[in-house]
């Protein structure tokens, strides 16, 4: 029990201070798009994006970049409780619908894909990779499982001043791989 108050204590305290970080960085969109060549460099490589809630570091501007130098798109569906996300194709105009908890989802008629790079949101990550998210575990969940069948590149995306000094986990959370922020790509493993 330990362990999960640890994590709601950070959580309530991450929000708080990311909202601050979103009001104090208006072109912080722009900058992380800046980055994008340093995410993939192979044509037709799928991209797992998602569609930000307020607050959240926006990758919006970034997919649109990806897409431009030639990566393929893919948001993520819940498509049940307690199992991981399910990808869809997605391209720059097509519609969402609030999907659970409100997040802006693709249609499941769209096709499915498989990413080889999946941008994660957060609300804390640590200079070791660990991330903090909402508490559901559908992040963790999906990076298992794509991790289980092929490699792939888990990348936070985040407010550099959303760093903290530790970030609690345990055995189903699943580290990232890198972060991106405003300041540049930083790796905490090397790509597989």
């Amino acid at each position: 029990m330990e362990l999960l108050d640890a994590k709601q204590a950070l959580r309530v305290e991450a929000r708080v201070h990311r909202a601050r970080l979103a009001k104090a960085m208006p072109g912080h969109a722009a900058r992380l798009a800046a980055h994008a060549g340093e995410l993939t460099d192979a044509p037709g490589a799928v991209v797992g994006g998602y569609a930000a809630l307020p607050g959240e570091a926006d990758p919006a501007r970034l997919l649109a970049e990806l897409a431009r130098l030639g990566a393929l798109l893919a948001l993520p569906r819940v498509a049940a409780k307690a199992m991981p996300l399910a990808f869809h194709r997605w391209r720059s105009g097509d519609a969402l619908a609030p999907g659970a908890f409100g997040v802006p989802e693709p249609d499941p008629a769209w096709p499915p894909s498989t990413p080889s790079v999946v941008l994660v949101p957060l609300l804390a990550f640590d200079a070791l990779g660990w991330r903090l998210g909402y508490g559901g575990g559908y992040y963790d969940r999906t990076l298992a499982a794509l991790r289980a069948r092929h490699a792939i590149a888990a990348v936070g995306v985040a407010y550099a001043g959303q760093e903290v000094e530790n970030v609690p986990y345990d055995a189903h959370d699943e580290p990232l791989d890198m972060i991106l922020t405003e300041l540049g790509l930083r790796v905490f493993r090397a790509r597989a």
